[in-house]
């Protein structure tokens, strides 16, 4: 199932460093996405899955595959041949996750016989990896948000995975993603729940079957 998002927000957030973690993030306030909900701007367009709210990028399309009851089980950005895989965990108050997630990933990757290894980023530090596939060597980039009681994690496929600059509207998209992490008490790393709309998931109920998405990682 495809959803496209036509219109847009107006120009990039400026930049600004997380290397702080969740405190400093809750102290200064981010000068740019992801936002928590508590702080995210209201006058952009964005579409509602639940935990995570995507701006509306022209160009990007939004493929979502869910179950029948509308629970939704993978989120990938598409804009021409890049693709950028959304998903957003749990997370303590008092500390970030994403630098013991990151290692985590490294280790399994190289398990596998891919190649990885770590670089500076918009973000902070990144994971650059390699893996085999049946059609041959792919490259992925893989990006660790940490804000206050969640992390938000992004993979990107296509020329985005090497070259930063090519994300484009990907990388506009994870500027001004919103995380609506709830009040409840989960488990670390548990992922926050993320839903069809109900009308989207009245299409889905009238038989429209979902699109495939890139390379699920």
């Amino acid at each position: 199932m495809i959803f496209s998002r036509k219109r847009a927000d107006n120009g990039r957030h400026a930049r600004d460093e997380r290397a702080g973690g969740p405190d400093a993030y809750e102290t200064a306030g981010p000068a740019r996405g992801p936002y928590d909900v508590a702080e995210a701007p209201d006058d952009v367009q964005r579409l509602d899955l639940g935990s995570l709210h995507i701006p509306a990028v022209p160009g990007v399309e939004v493929r979502v595959q869910a179950d029948p009851q509308g629970v939704i089980q993978q989120v990938v950005l598409v804009h021409g041949d890049n693709a950028l895989q959304l998903g957003v965990f749990a997370a303590p108050r008092s500390e970030g996750i994403w630098d013991e997630v990151r290692d985590e990933i490294r280790q399994s990757l190289i398990a596998d016989g891919a190649t990885a290894q770590e670089a500076q980023g918009e973000y902070g530090v990144e994971l650059h990896a390699r893996v085999r596939t049946p059609d041959g060597p792919t490259d992925l980039r893989f990006v660790g948000i940490d804000g206050p009681r969640w992390m938000v994690r992004g993979v990107y496929q296509g020329a985005a995975a090497t070259d930063p600059a090519a994300a484009g509207p990907l990388a506009t998209c994870l500027d001004g993603l919103v995380v609506d992490r709830g009040q409840e008490a989960k488990p670390v790393r548990e992922p926050l729940p993320l839903r069809l709309p109900r009308e989207m998931a009245d299409q889905a109920e009238g038989g429209d079957a979902a699109t495939p998405a890139p390379r699920e990682v």
